[in-house]
């Protein structure tokens, strides 16, 4: 059952010190790339990074809890965004334009071809045969089906002040931090034509699309903007992020919103009209810019903090057996002072998390005995961390700690 009551809250909210700043969400790996990780595209069992002055930087997440580095490519820009389709990697190069990288080989990637004309792309997005790459005021449609010799097929009118660019059917949608979507026609790739200009509140950065809607995220939030008709798009619901909302990504009913100075925020979206925060994972000393998303889990680029994984398992601690959660054995119902934890062996950094009624992580957990004289008394769960290549928690079990 769902153990969310006012009364268990009242409990654990008071005191605990120590406390991790998170809500329904866990750190399940990291990895620290070189520079600043500013972009990132997920394929199959590998991270790609766009890692600013440091290249693009090549990340097996085979085992989430354990990503490591397998290979990289040092580009002749900055790279700022990057996407990924089939055996290829797209970098938005900054003042080096657009570099088209193979990754058949996620250990030897090397450069096919470039396209350096656009002036300074910071955002690319893929489709068929084109990449969309926003630069020095235009979205440039590229040619990409040669990989050899990529080539501007067309461009926009001028924008204001172009920032990211996502793509959906015949149309791309562009963001500005003049306050500004666009909606862009790219059913002629040769002649993109704007459709759209719509004024928002807040600078604009990131956009997503999906179901109907696009996702932009703004200096003061997350916008919910509907486009079932993409030459009228329209406002439908909005709600604040803490800091700025640089990226966004979507999953099912969940938009995941890299905030720079406040990390992830998941954000429901079922119903559009009211998004609301339902988790987070505050990234402390980053500027959280780029998230991408598997199902539930979050891959987010974190300037300096490098690749984070999180994954966000809903509201509130499943106590039983459920889809995803068993009993775990040998912990104790009750503590008081210190939490003892069976030995695993070969394992002796942190292996659970002692989480709140409401799913926040208030402290990390290892074998053997664990202080937890200055946790406020109350009902607490042990959630243990994912071994080998396992994306779910393993187990849960419920504690009460006493004075």
């Amino acid at each position: 059952m769902k153990q969310t009551t006012v009364l268990l809250l009242l409990l654990v909210l008071v005191g605990a010190a120590r406390a991790a700043d998170s809500l329904n969400v866990r750190l399940v790996g990291d990895y620290d790339t070189p520079g600043q990780a500013c972009g990132v595209a997920v394929n199959g069992d590998y991270v790609y990074v766009a890692g600013q002055d440091s290249g693009l930087r090549v990340i097996s997440v085979a085992d989430p809890a354990h990503p490591v580095e397998v290979g990289y490519l040092i580009t002749p820009g900055a790279a700022y965004g990057v996407a990924v389709n089939e055996q290829n990697a797209y970098v938005a190069d900054d003042t080096a334009g657009l570099r088209i990288i193979s990754v058949a080989d996620p250990a030897q990637p090397h450069e096919l071809g470039y396209c350096d004309t656009l002036g300074a792309p910071r955002s690319v997005s893929v489709r068929g045969g084109y990449a969309f790459a926003t630069s020095g005021g235009l979205l440039w449609v590229i040619s990409v089906s040669d990989s050899a010799h990529p080539s501007a097929v067309g461009f926009s009118d001028p924008m204001p002040m172009e920032n990211s660019v996502a793509v959906s059917g015949d149309y791309a949608y562009v963001t500005s931090s003049l306050a500004f979507l666009l909606v862009i026609r790219i059913a002629d790739p040769a002649s993109p034509t704007w459709v759209a200009r719509m004024v928002l509140s807040d600078p604009a950065y990131g956009v997503a699309v999906g179901g109907g809607h696009a996702y932009v995220a703004t200096s003061a939030g997350l916008l919910v903007v509907s486009i079932a008709d993409p030459a009228g798009p329209g406002w439908v619901g909005f709600v604040n992020t803490p800091g700025k909302a640089r990226g966004v990504a979507v999953s099912g009913n969940y938009a995941y919103v890299a905030d720079d100075t406040a990390g992830l925020r998941v954000i429901s979206v079922a119903d559009p009209a009211h998004p609301t925060e339902v988790g987070y994972y505050r990234i402390e000393g980053s500027s959280t810019t780029g998230v991408t998303v598997i199902e539930d889990i979050a891959y987010v680029a974190c300037g300096s903090e490098g690749l984070q994984i999180c994954q966000f398992y809903g509201y509130g601690i499943e106590e039983g057996p459920g889809a995803h959660v068993r009993p775990m054995g040998c912990v104790p119902a009750m503590a008081r002072g210190v939490l003892m934890l069976p030995d695993v062996p070969g394992r002796t950094a942190r292996v659970a998390s002692l989480l709140d009624a409401g799913g926040r992580t208030v402290l990390d957990l290892r074998p053997g005995p664990n202080d937890v004289s200055d946790v406020a008394p109350g009902v607490y769960f042990v959630q243990t961390e994912p071994t080998a290549a396992s994306r779910q928690p393993l187990a849960v079990a419920k504690v009460v700690i006493c004075r």
